[in-house]
């Protein structure tokens, strides 16, 4: 709106809006039965494939107490090397725990270096992850450190539900301590009565051409709720239309406020 014409409005004692809050372009929020996989809420576009971002840090958790690579909750706890990068808060020795709860990535590369490019692949198809495609950036070779970041891997909501039933029901081949840890390290939230465990994604869409888009920040929320003895499992996704920075939190934020009405 021009300058002129919002002057003009405002003599006329009329209101106007200078922005508002784009809604997501694509988004999707489902919740199933956690035991029986009935559908309690579906809305949107839930069978829509997308990255992963740092929701694929629990399947990586999956991996590395599986192989033994990672010990328990606290083990191993590795130092950060300048190498690295990142933030501050990736700059400091990480365990288990804290990679989960802050989303350390330059943790989920030691992972998957120990684990190598095969064993990565194998573990990826084991689990039936998304579309399993662990390649990585077309001609870069770079599948083991970059899949699952507006890569080659991606996996709908749909999928995502799926792939949390199949560890409810340990049926991805995989340890029993591998489980019950990976589980237990992800972060917990409060939503009204529901106790909530899960994780968070964030990153930004890609183009087909490769370009990426920072105006089309994407947001993933996934995991489990419990109340009053009733579980239930949910993938919530977002792509916004303006930029934003920490949109898996708003993501999970969001959530957690609807929760409770959605499942009243």
């Amino acid at each position: 709106m021009s300058f002129w014409l919002k002057t003009a409005l405002f003599a006329l004692g009329l209101s106007f809006t200078v922005s508002a809050a784009a809604k997501p372009d694509v988004e999707c929020t489902l919740i199933v039965d956690a035991s029986t996989g009935e559908q309690l809420v579906r809305q949107g576009a839930c069978d829509q494939r997308f990255s992963p971002f740092s929701t694929f840090k629990l399947p990586l958790a999956l991996m590395g107490y599986d192989a033994g690579i990672l010990g328990d909750a606290q083990t191993p706890n590795w130092p950060y090397r300048a190498e690295y990068g990142g933030t501050t808060k990736d700059k400091q020795s990480t365990d288990p725990t804290r990679w989960q709860h802050e989303s350390i990535l330059w943790y989920s590369r030691e992972v998957t270096r120990r684990l190598g490019t095969e064993r990565f692949a194998a573990y990826v198809t084991q689990m039936g992850y998304g579309n399993r495609d662990v390649s990585g950036d077309a001609g870069k070779k770079n599948g083991l450190t970059h899949a699952w970041l507006r890569s080659s891997l991606a996996i709908s909501p749909d999928e995502q539900v799926a792939f949390l039933r199949r560890i409810d029901s340990r049926a991805l081949g995989l340890s029993d301590r591998a489980y019950s840890l990976s589980v237990a390290i992800l972060p917990t939230f409060q939503a009204g009565d529901w106790q909530v465990r899960g994780k968070t994604g964030t990153g930004w869409y890609r183009e087909p051409s490769g370009k990426v888009r920072s105006d089309r920040p994407q947001g993933w929320f996934i995991g489990w709720a419990e109340r009053n003895g009733r579980r239930i499992t949910f993938a919530r996704f977002e792509r916004g239309l303006e930029p934003r920075d920490g949109m898996g939190p708003k993501v999970r934020d969001d959530f957690l406020k609807a929760l409770p009405t959605l499942m009243r």
